[in-house]
């Protein structure tokens, strides 16, 4: 567990150089143990970190400057290959101690089922938990071929843990039938194809309250994102997931952690996948950072 200035790696962009002074640790998770397509999504984060690099620093946007948040990318959490249990308790492990030193946890998947052991870190610091799913998959199933730690899990997991009327779901566009029953008849909210405007519409019932959003990439339309493992046509836009992003910027809500996920560099050639996964990292931190 590493969060000393020593890590010698590629940093996002403006990364500050002392994890002490920080507000905000950034962190890779380099986990696809249990993806059910392609493999892939470990080496996300770094890619991610490369593209930042093109970035301008200035979000005209949101008329903030990189330079205005302080944030330290810690690099990746060192994960042992093809052990999804212990990877978890890992990664639970690492974000209790950015948590117990007051900072904002902001990581890069590597599968989504990284975010299962964040929000058992997160729930155990806010108990008024509510998360915010951005994805084009349920990620409701109990197992997947016989499976309970499977990349299709997590929100199931999260709904069990935080009570699934606490789960607010976007831009759903795949699951099992069963998928959608449970979150008919669970309470959690589930938007189907859609993100920014079911999203306005949540977000002032959500005001006042702790929120963790996570973001898998395949929300958006392989037209955008061709370099994810489970790629679903029909989605939205970089424009829109922008949207979504400055949406949750602009409201009450107070976002005490974020991930986005499932960055696989090998299917996109282009690199517009990454290229897009870091601006959204950057807007994320210009947006959802109070400074």
């Amino acid at each position: 567990m590493r969060f000393d200035e020593s890590y010698s790696g590629k940093v996002f962009i403006m990364s500050r150089p002392s994890h002490e002074e920080a507000d905000v640790i950034l962190y890779g998770m380099p986990m696809d143990w249990t993806v059910s397509f392609r493999p892939g999504s470990r080496f996300g984060p770094n890619r991610i970190r490369e593209a930042s690099l093109g970035l301008e620093e200035y979000s005209p946007y949101l008329d903030r400057h990189l330079e205005e948040v302080n944030y330290f990318d810690a690099g990746d959490i060192p994960l042992p290959f093809g052990n999804p249990e212990r990877s978890l308790n890992l990664i639970r492990d690492y974000v209790e101690k950015i948590l117990e030193q007051g900072k904002f946890p902001l990581g890069m998947g590597g599968e989504h089922l990284v975010t299962w052991p964040v929000i058992q870190a997160v729930h155990e610091k806010y108990d008024d938990l509510a998360v915010i799913h951005i994805d084009a998959h349920a990620d409701l199933r109990v197992e997947y071929e016989g499976e309970a730690l499977s990349h299709s899990t997590p929100i199931r997991k999260i709904c069990e843990r935080i009570g699934p009327k606490n789960v607010y779901s976007f831009g759903i566009r795949s699951g099992m039938r069963e998928e959608f029953q449970y979150a008919e008849e669970s309470g959690m909210h589930m938007s189907k194809f859609e993100v920014v405007e079911p999203l306005k519409e949540i977000l002032p019932t959500l005001a006042g309250r702790n929120v963790y959003v996570t973001i898998d990439i395949d929300v958006l339309d392989p037209a955008f994102a061709p370099g994810t493992g489970t790629a679903e046509a029909g989605g939205i836009s970089s424009k829109e997931l922008l949207e979504a992003i400055h949406a949750i910027a602009a409201s009450e809500v107070n976002v005490v952690g974020a991930d986005l996920v499932e960055v696989a560099p090998a299917y996109d050639p282009t690199e517009q996948t990454q290229i897009a996964a870091s601006k959204f990292i950057r807007e994320i931190l210009l947006g959802w950072i109070k400074s």
